[in-house]
């Protein structure tokens, strides 16, 4: 990760990682080889709008993109510094218009969405560089534009709209099933993109920081906290303090996790040891994972101290922890994870731009920062026999 722009090497393994503890939907038929998806734009805006389909090729590992048709094409050698990648951006829909792109099976990435200015990508010996606007110096940092993610693989759709980096473009995401069901989300509330901006805007601390705006002041996108870290504009040691409150509280009492919803007998112990390592224990008592405390920057990234490794044990803990310090309930709350939102983000430090951004999504789910899944508060939707999907771009 670099602080200019982000490789999609990665892209991939977060994504199964986020994926794998997913409700999946049975399959009632194989998905097809090539999905459709209906790119609809209800924006109001008359900006060009271009798209990309960009990732990474699952039975190979080669990164590459799309076409419109579902073709995938792995990305040419790139050099060291960063040489420019081939446009590949697919012309979108017009106000009001869809535009039928398709996904072939097997494939896992981003599709982007700018309005009226291409977005730069540039090629490495190792990847793809994707836009870093966070960066003042990133060549789209002025430009508007945003993403959902996705897997498309044997078991079907996964599709999200991702507020995790940062939120700019409101969009809702959709798949129909074989049996004709359809499921939705991200959909802001009316007015909901200037009622997020305007509620971070008149914050106390850095929280306002974290807009960006163009040279016309008008607003481009909202940072996260671990971007606004990232370049500056965020205080570093923010949640220092309730993070250590949080670990204190369990050198006397026991923290109870229980990672998987379906499986309430499997629980793990914590206890905060002399050491100040929040320490595990399973149901034998043996140590199965141990968690110095994390800084800031690990809690609003998901990372570091707490990284989550793809395993049954130690990962679901980590996500477990991380979910509980973003929506402040951790070292207040000894079951975990919670699964009433009305619990969450009450004290007055906490993740307030996650906070925010469920506040005025239509049916409060969001993904507000890495882990938001953790008890399924996340604009996702999966199916495993997907007849096709949907993303609209919605009124701002």
């Amino acid at each position: 990760m670099r602080i200019s722009r982000m490789a999609l090497r990665g892209l991939a393994a977060v994504v199964a990682g986020v994926l794998a503890f997913s409700p999946a939907t049975p399959a009632t038929a194989a998905p097809p080889d090539v999905l459709p998806v209906d790119v609809t734009n209800d924006s109001g805006r008359s900006e060009q709008i271009h798209l990309y389909v960009v990732g990474v090729e699952l039975s190979s590992g080669r990164l590459g993109h799309v076409d419109a048709s579902g073709a995938f094409s792995p990305w040419p050698a790139g050099t060291n510094p960063p040489s420019p990648a081939p446009d590949v951006a697919i012309g979108g829909p017009g106000p009001g218009a869809t535009t039928t792109l398709r996904v072939p099976r097997g494939f896992s990435g981003r599709m982007y969405f700018s309005f009226d200015r291409k977005l730069s990508f540039a090629l490495t010996p190792d990847g793809l560089v994707q836009p870093a606007p966070w960066n003042p110096a990133d060549p789209d940092h002025t430009t508007l534009f945003d993403w959902s993610e996705f897997t498309y693989d044997g078991s079907g759709l996964w599709l999200n709209s991702s507020q995790v980096d940062m939120f700019s473009v409101p969009h809702a995401v959709a798949v129909t099933s074989d049996a004709g069901v359809t499921r939705r989300t991200g959909l802001l509330k009316p007015g909901g993109r200037n009622g997020i901006i305007d509620a971070l805007r008149n914050m106390p601390g850095d929280w306002p920081k974290l807009i960006t705006t163009g040279a016309d002041g008008t607003p481009l996108r909202v940072l996260s906290p671990a971007k606004g870290i990232g370049t500056g504009v965020f205080s570093p040691t923010y949640l220092d303090g309730y993070i250590a409150s949080a670990w204190d509280a369990y050198r006397n009492r026991t923290l109870t996790v229980v990672p998987f919803q379906n499986e309430p007998d499997r629980r793990f112990l914590g206890r905060t040891g002399d050491d100040g390592v929040l320490h595990f224990t399973d149901g034998t008592g043996a140590r199965v994972a141990s968690f110095t405390r994390p800084s800031t920057k690990d809690v609003f990234g998901c990372d570091g101290a707490l990284l989550a490794p793809n395993d049954p044990v130690v990962g679901p803990i980590a996500r477990t922890l991380c979910a509980g310090l973003h929506r402040s309930t951790l070292g207040y709350l000894h079951t975990q994870p919670t699964y009433d939102p009305a619990g969450f983000y009450t004290r007055d430090i906490a993740n307030h731009y996650s906070r925010t951004i469920h506040e005025h999504m239509a049916d409060g789910r969001a993904y507000g920062f890495p882990f938001d899944d953790v008890g399924g508060f996340e604009s996702l939707v999966h199916d495993g026999s997907p007849r096709s999907a949907a993303i609209t771009l919605t009124p701002f």
